[in-house]
Order: structure tokens, then C-alpha cells, then sequence
């Protein structure tokens, strides 16, 4: 009996041997994996795999992270690892890549691992200085945490990886940029022109400009452009031109607006009078960029100063310019006339002075920008979302006909609006400090009357929070916490978490925003879905008339029946009817003039001729979306985030997006936001939970004990109950 159970339990145990083997090459073949996270923030975003696996050319990722590293860059370095195996699995044969040893054996750097320090170098990747905790003992050390992507010939950068936060979104978007722009290259005909306008005059002058290398500029210009032209398969054609030689030259200068410099005789110097230009021109087809080569700066007290572009900066400018000019990136078009904020593509040396420059930069990397104005022309077809940000003077009715039309033809419009207009007076004796309050006038340039058609308008007032962003005072004004009213601070309860644009985000800042009406029944008639997107907490209020930002004077209203929540922003869709749908179609009007007073005078002006309306009447468009919300400060620099990763920069971008039918890069992006504030309690709960841990919880352990004690007990005395019964 003995020697068969024995046999039994080897061939159990031989059974289970194999099953165990099995298993793991099930495993190894049959390879999946689940992730639990909330946000599946460990799980490859589609946008992700699409990107991967349409590989059309060879594409390999270099990374050089220095071994056993401090927490948390060594679970950082995990992290990139187990990346980029999820995305060489979901890849084709096009996507590698490697990690390079650049970590010292025993303090002792190998050849190798010099071999693999200059390559990294080479690439522009260098060691950053981390901070290591090691016995009691803070130390500092040198570490490579960087990597490069090279598609081709072209490489993109991220020579610093300290978090894991928006690392996935990095390099999907990196390798999808490298990706547009290799297909991009390969397929145009014609060659990329680049031309130098430096005039010869300006060497003469340039050392008292603190200019003293003009003179080498166009042959080191000359050689970054001939290793920009190697690496984008030799598109670009360059040429350097004099215009002091030739008028006709001067002429085609002017056209593309070279900066030009005049400057009087110097006879101490022996400079004698002249004028020159200097200025890059980039042009492909109809495309053209002109950037400024020297940077012009009004010092108070000191005067005009001068400075030219590093060429590595110029590098980086002409990079970026090409890519704009090939149109890699996707178009959106912005509002550039009717007095509305403006952005452009990025150039060296200049900076939005309207406060947009990190809107600017931010936008500038996923989509090539194109200024519209609609008093010049319609609106191209290739555009499928319009940005007007502000807008402050008149729209002629068609315009008005342009804007709708580009609506009902399925595109999106993204409306950044402000009811007042700011108007800053001049100083004034006698006021205060000598300054006289701003006047708001309210703005109405007819684009009012679309939306109402379309469903929804803005209030001509502000909205104040109680729950509002709270300036730290210094302690020489007595310290503590002073509330800005017109900061609204948005908290997840107020927030629709259930559209995609907000998905994840948990709390957003307003700055001078306004509250938006809807009309649910003009809505309702239309067919439309309108979506509030965020609003205000119940203790807000309207501030519509004596509008005044000092924050000395602001005070919540006394009378608590004041105080409500208000819409903030939202989103229609749908498809919408036209708003000349039964009225004259209007016609362009030329005017003799170029004011934009003579463009909308009445039709029947003189000097004035009639264009008719091209192309089809659309009374019943496709699907379509409109974004609103009234304030443009929050897409102004204090706002926003240059890396693009807080909660305001997130929505802002996820909305551009949006309304591009970029779904899949907002579910990307939004995924890996990870701002999770704690939620607003009463001062009853925080005391209850406070008094439940301090007092609570040692009352439950002692409970427990005491149930684990009576347990024991009543066991043992129905164990000895069973003994005794068995020895009577």
C-alpha cells in the first residue's frame, strides 16, 4: 500500500512538472498582459501603436541611461525600458532599438564605455547632475538619462528624461513628426530656397553694433545649411545675396520684409553714412518665411541694442521653419485680422507681445499655424479648425456668410472670446498712483448674433469665485493668504470628466472669465449635443457693471441668493443650419479705400463694387463642433505650462485637438494626467475623520483583540467540552 501511494505521488508530481513547463512556454509563445492602473497608463495609447506599426522607413531609438541610479530616475529607467518593448511589440519590422552602456565598471570607465560617451555627445545627449542620498550623505553624480530617435537621416532629441510623466506622449509624437517629415521630403519636387540678404555695407558698421562676426556669417550660415541639406535628402537650394550691389535686389528684399539699418557718418570711426539689409528668406512654392538675423532690443536709459543669432540657434530656427514650410504638421488656421490676438510659426528673435508666446510654441510643434484673414479672401479647405482668439471689430455680413459656411462644410471652430475690450487710459494726476482705472467697452463685432442663432452667447459681465486661487502674502504685508476673486479655481466636482477633452483633469484655473448662456430650445430645434465642459462653484457671482480688478475693492455679495454656479465652456456638435438660411446671400464688398471703416459701409456706397458668392449655398451642413469660452488670459504664458503637462495646458491642448479629430492623441495625453487633489470636505468631516484616527482607531484594535480573545476562549472550552465527554 506504501509503495503505490509512493508511486502515485511521483507521477503527480512528474505530471505537474510538465504542466508547469507548458505553462511557461504558453507564456513565452502567448505573451499578454493586463493592466489595473485607472488610466492604463502602463498600456500603449492606439495613437501609439498606429504610429509604430505604419513605419514606412527604418526607425531606431539610441538610449544612454547610466546603471543603478538613485530612485526614482532607476524607476524611470524601468519604465523607458518596458516602453519601448510595448512599442516594438505592436510595431513592424522598421521600429529598434538599443541601450548604450555608458556607466563606469567599478569607478573605472572601459573603452567601450568611452566610445558610447561620445556618441552620446555626438548626439547632443549629456550627463546631468542628480542628487544621491547614500548613508546620511548627500551626494551628487553625473548621469546620462537621455535618448535619440533617428528616422533616416534626420534625428530628433529628448536629452533629458528625469519622469516618467508624458513620456509616452514625447516619443509617439517625436517619432510621428520624424515620420510626416521623412514622407514629407521624399515627396516634394521642387527644392527648398533658402536666401541670405546680407548686405556688405553693414561690415563697416557691425563693430560698433557689438556685431564684430557679421562678416563670417554667411559662410558658417552657409555650412549649418549644407548639414541640414544632407539630412533632408538635398531639398534645399542656398544662396547668398548682396543687395548693396543691385536695386532690383534691394526691391525683392523689401518684398519679403528684410529688416533694413541706416545709420549717420562716423568720422571719429571712419564710417561714413550708408544703410544696409540682413535677414534669411525660406520660401517653397507659395510658402515663405522671412526671419530677422539681428535681433534689435530698446534698453531704458541705454538705447538700442543689438545682438545676432548664435548658429546653433540658427540651426534649430531653420529646422523648424522647414518643417513648417512643408507642411509635416497638420493646418490650423488662427483669425489674424478684425484686431484678434495672433500667433505665428516660431522664429528666432521674436516673441508674441501679447503673452501668447508658450500657446505659440506649444501649438507650433503639432500643427503648421495659417493666418486667415477673412477680409482678403475665404477660407482655405485644407484648414479643418478656425482659432479666433478676441476678436474686437466688426465682421461685414460676408465674412459672417464665410464663417458659417466653413462651419456647415463639417470644420470646427474654437472661440476664445472676451465681452469687454480693455482700454488702458493714460496716467493721470491725482488718481492714486498717478493711474487712472481701465475702461471696459463692451465688444460687439456681429459674431454675436451667429452663435445666438447657433444656440449659445456670452454675458457681458465676469465671474468671481469665493473658490478662487489664493496669493501668498510676504510677511512684511502681514502674511497669509489674499483670494483673487477673478482667478476662479475649478475643482473636479464642477468639472465634466465624462467628455474626452476632460477626461482625467481635476482641476483647472479661470482667469476673467466669462459666463456663457445656452438656449436649450434653439439648441433642441437645431439637432444639436451641447456639452458644458466646466463651470463655476455655487459660491460664484457676476460682476457686470463698475468692473474693477483691484482686489482691494472686490467682496463676495452679502446676500447668499447672489451667488450660483455659471457655465463656463462649452462644446456643440452636430449638424448645424445655416444662419442665411432664407435671407439675400450678401456679397463681397471692395472698397476704394483700405480702412476697415470703408469695407463695411453700406453696399450701396460709392466707389464700391458687388462680388457675388461663389460656389453652392449649404443651409444643412455636415457634422460639425464649436468650442466657446470667454476668456483669452487663459491662454496667455502665466497660465500655461512650456512642457506642456499641467491641468490648464492639458484642456487647452486636448481641445485644439479635439476639434482636429485628433481623438486618439487626447485620450493619450489625458491619460497620463496625474494632478489628483483631494476633494473638499466640510469642517465637520475633517473633524470627524481626525477625531476617527486619533481616538477610532485604537478603540477598534482593542474590539478586535478582545473578539480574537473571546474566540480563543470559547474555543478551548468547546475543545475541553469534547474531551470529557469522550473519556465518560
Amino acid at each position: 500500500m506504501t509503495i503505490k501511494k509512493r508511486y502515485e505521488d511521483y507521477i503527480k508530481f512528474i505530471v505537474y512538472f510538465i504542466v508547469i513547463i507548458l505553462i511557461n512556454l504558453a507564456g513565452v509563445t502567448l505573451f499578454d498582459r493586463w493592466d489595473l492602473t485607472e488610466n492604463k497608463i502602463f498600456s500603449l495609447s492606439e495613437a501609439s501603436k498606429q504610429v509604430v506599426s505604419t513605419l514606412k522607413e527604418p526607425l531606431t531609438i539610441k538610449i544612454f541611461f547610466t546603471k543603478n541610479l538613485p530612485a526614482p530616475h532607476n524607476s524611470t529607467k524601468q519604465y523607458l525600458h518596458d516602453l519601448l518593448e510595448e512599442y516594438a511589440l505592436y510595431s513592424n519590422k522598421n521600429f529598434n532599438y538599443t541601450f548604450y552602456n555608458v556607466s563606469p565598471d567599478e569607478n573605472d570607465i572601459t573603452p567601450k564605455t568611452r566610445i558610447n560617451r561620445e556618441l552620446a555627445k555626438n548626439y547632443g545627449v549629456y550627463p546631468v547632475q542628480i542628487r544621491n542620498v547614500e548613508k546620511d550623505e548627500v551626494k551628487f553624480q553625473n548621469a546620462y538619462m537621455g535618448l535619440v530617435i533617428i528616422h533616416g537621416d534626420m534625428i530628433e532629441q529628448i536629452p533629458t528624461i528625469t519622469s516618467t510623466d508624458g513620456l509616452e506622449y514625447q516619443l509617439t509624437m517625436a517619432i510621428r513628426k520624424l515620420n510626416n517629415k521623412t514622407s514629407a521630403l521624399l515627396n516634394i519636387e521642387d527644392k527648398i530656397k533658402i536666401k541670405l540678404f546680407l548686405s556688405s555695407s553693414l561690415y563697416a558698421i557691425a563693430p560698433h553694433m557689438r556685431l564684430q562676426h557679421l562678416n563670417t556669417l554667411p559662410d558658417e550660415l552657409e555650412k549649418v545649411i549644407d548639414k541640414i541639406n544632407n539630412k533632408s535628402y538635398g531639398k534645399i537650394a542656398f544662396e547668398y545675396i548682396n543687395p548693396s550691389d543691385d536695386e532690383n535686389i534691394k526691391a525683392e528684399a523689401e518684398k519679403y520684409k528684410i529688416p533694413s539699418f541706416k545709420w549717420p557718418s562716423i568720422k571719429s570711426k571712419n564710417v561714413t553714412a550708408g544703410h544696409g539689409m540682413a535677414g534669411l528668406v525660406m520660401a517653397y512654392k507659395a510658402n515663405v518665411i522671412s526671419i530677422p538675423l539681428i535681433n534689435t532690443v530698446q534698453v531704458p536709459l541705454i538705447g538700442v541694442q543689438y545682438s545676432i543669432a548664435e548658429i546653433k540657434e540658427m540651426e534649430e530656427v531653420i529646422n523648424e521653419n522647414l518643417e513648417s514650410l512643408i507642411d509635416i504638421n497638420e493646418d490650423i488656421g488662427f483669425l489674424s485680422d478684425h484686431g484678434a490676438e495672433t500667433i505665428s510659426s516660431f522664429s528666432w528673435g521674436q516673441r508674441n507681445q501679447s503673452g501668447l508666446s508658450v500657446f505659440q510654441t506649444l501649438t507650433s510643434q503639432n500643427y503648421s499655424i495659417k493666418n486667415i484673414n477673412l477680409s482678403e479672401g475665404s477660407i482655405p479647405d485644407s484648414i479643418n479648425c478656425l482659432v479666433m482668439i478676441k476678436p474686437v471689430e466688426p465682421f461685414t455680413d460676408f465674412e459672417l456668410f464665410q464663417i458659417d459656411q466653413f462651419l456647415l462644410r463639417g470644420k470646427s471652430l474654437a472661440l476664445f472670446l472676451d465681452p469687454f475690450n480693455e482700454i488702458m487710459p493714460g496716467r493721470q494726476k491725482g488718481f492714486g498712483m498717478g493711474q487712472m482705472p481701465p475702461q471696459y467697452i463692451p465688444i460687439n463685432t456681429g459674431l454675436e448674433k451667429l452663435l445666438r442663432h447657433y444656440g449659445v452667447s456670452v454675458n457681458n459681465s465676469y465671474v468671481l469665485d469665493e473658490n478662487c486661487f489664493k496669493q501668498e502674502m510676504p510677511q512684511e504685508y502681514g502674511g497669509g493668504q489674499r483670494p483673487i476673486y477673478f482667478a476662479p479655481v475649478i475643482k473636479e466636482q464642477s468639472i465634466n470628466n465624462n467628455h474626452l477633452i476632460m477626461k482625467n483633469i481635476k482641476g483647472i484655473i479661470a482667469m476673467k472669465i466669462s459666463p456663457l448662456f445656452l438656449d436649450k430650445d434653439r439648441v433642441a430645434q437645431n439637432g444639436l449635443l451641447a456639452e458644458k465642459l466646466f463651470s463655476s462653484s455655487d459660491k460664484s457671482w457676476e460682476m457686470a457693471e463698475g468692473i474693477n480688478f483691484d482686489i482691494r475693492f472686490s467682496r463676495p455679495p452679502k446676500r447668499p441668493e447672489e451667488q450660483r454656479s455659471f457655465p463656463l465652456a462649452y462644446i456643440l456638435e452636430g449638424k448645424f443650419s445655416s444662419f442665411f438660411e432664407g435671407k439675400p446671400i450678401p456679397d463681397k464688398i471692395v472698397a476704394d479705400e483700405d480702412s476697415k471703416e470703408a469695407q463695411i459701409k453700406k453696399t450701396n456706397s460709392a466707389g464700391q463694387a458687388k462680388i457675388k458668392t461663389e460656389g453652392d449655398f449649404i443651409s444643412k451642413g455636415k457634422p460639425a463642433k464649436i468650442f466657446i469660452m470667454a476668456s483669452t488670459e487663459m491662454l496667455k504664458d502665466q497660465l500655461l505650462d512650456p512642457n506642456g503637462r499641467d491641468p490648464n495646458t492639458v484642456f487647452i491642448m486636448n481641445t485644439l485637438d479635439f476639434l482636429n479629430n485628433r481623438e486618439q492623441i487626447v485620450a493619450m495625453r489625458s491619460k497620463e494626467q496625474r494632478f489628483n487633489p483631494l476633494r473638499d470636505t466640510s469642517a465637520g468631516v475633517r473633524t470627524f475623520v481626525k477625531s476617527f484616527n486619533i481616538i477610532g482607531l485604537p478603540i477598534l484594535v482593542v474590539v478586535f483583540g478582545l473578539l480574537v480573545l473571546f474566540r480563543r476562549r470559547s474555543r478551548k472550552n468547546r475543545i475541553q467540552i469534547m474531551f470529557n465527554q469522550q473519556g465518560t
